[in-house]
């Protein structure tokens, strides 16, 4: 079996209903398991399209498991990396067949507006996701509503990740106005350029301000505590939802009743992640599955029974 991954950059966009115009994108190919597309239960004779968002972890690491999963099934799985907007217009218009990290019932509530009726929302593998401002453990603040008057020991900036995210518009429209921080910058960046700065400033004992989210690999990796958000700006907890096409249950019935009964403990996925992200300096992740598959057998065995 082939299964593709596609890296595209953040310059895609919608051209009519369901056309996607593809900008800055590179391909590669994983390994050849060598079995025909589709399942014979499922009946599909293409490969399933899914999409990740660029840089944030929880889906790659959920995708990566269920493409492994999906291949010992007899599917092909194609994985495509894009910002979350293109995603969800690519699912309304059957260029995308799945996403499974839509956070829920705010960070993405925008986006399900706007497709949901063209969307079949599959439910929550996890209930635990929460959007974070985070800084260095030893940071002489601890709430939000204290950074304002100490911004300068920030350098007045506040380190982002993708634009168009769910996490950086709601920092930007909700939290910035709401605490004050006017004068402070909010920088666009990527999930990878902030960890690396995260990783710089506290490896060198300096104060760092960030937008982060819970579940992530980097409190396990830095030393790094989440602000206090007193006015509930951020929001609640959320769950991470399975969203596909209107047409995914009818195109790949097996594989939608799978995801559909899908849940992942916040510790089974911190371990995932941890393995992909922190332990393994590569980004050839398919060998690093396959080992936390075999180490957690039990538990992926379950996802398909």
């Amino acid at each position: 079996m082939m299964t593709k991954k596609k890296h595209l950059a953040s310059g895609l966009a919608l051209i009519g209903a369901s056309a996607l115009v593809l900008t800055g994108c590179a391909g590669s190919d994983s390994n050849d398991a060598g079995s025909d597309s589709g399942s014979s239960e499922g009946g599909a004779d293409r490969a399933i399209e899914l999409a990740v968002f660029n840089g944030w972890d929880e889906g790659i690491a959920a995708s990566y498991l269920w493409e492994a999963i999906l291949a010992d099934k007899g599917y092909d799985v194609e994985l495509t990396y894009a910002d979350v907007a293109p995603v969800y217009a690519g699912l309304a218009g059957g260029d995308f067949d799945l996403v499974l990290d839509t956070w829920l019932p705010i960070t993405h509530a925008d986006y399900m507006e706007q497709y949901g009726d063209d969307l079949d929302d599959l439910g929550a593998w996890n209930e635990e996701a929460a959007l974070t401002i985070a800084v260095n453990e030893d940071a002489p603040i601890d709430s939000l509503d204290e950074l304002a008057d100490n911004a300068d020991l920030f350098n007045n900036e506040i380190v982002g990740i993708e634009p168009g995210s769910g996490l950086m518009r709601i920092t930007g429209e909700e939290v910035v106005p709401g605490y004050g921080l006017d004068d402070m910058t909010l920088i666009e960046s990527s999930t990878p350029a902030m960890l690396a700065e995260l990783q710089s400033a506290t490896d060198a004992g300096e104060n760092i301000i960030v937008t982060l989210w819970r579940p992530h690999w980097a409190y396990n990796a830095f030393p790094t505590k989440d602000l206090e958000d007193p006015q509930g700006l951020l929001g609640d907890a959320e769950g991470i939802h399975s969203v596909a096409s209107s047409t995914f249950g009818d195109d790949f019935p097996e594989v939608h009743e799978w995801i559909s009964n899908f849940e992942m403990p916040s510790d089974l996925l911190y371990s995932l992640e941890d393995a992909m992200f922190n332990q393994y300096d590569g980004d050839e992740y398919g060998p690093i599955v396959e080992q936390w598959i075999a180490d957690n057998q039990e538990y992926v065995d379950g996802l398909t029974s």
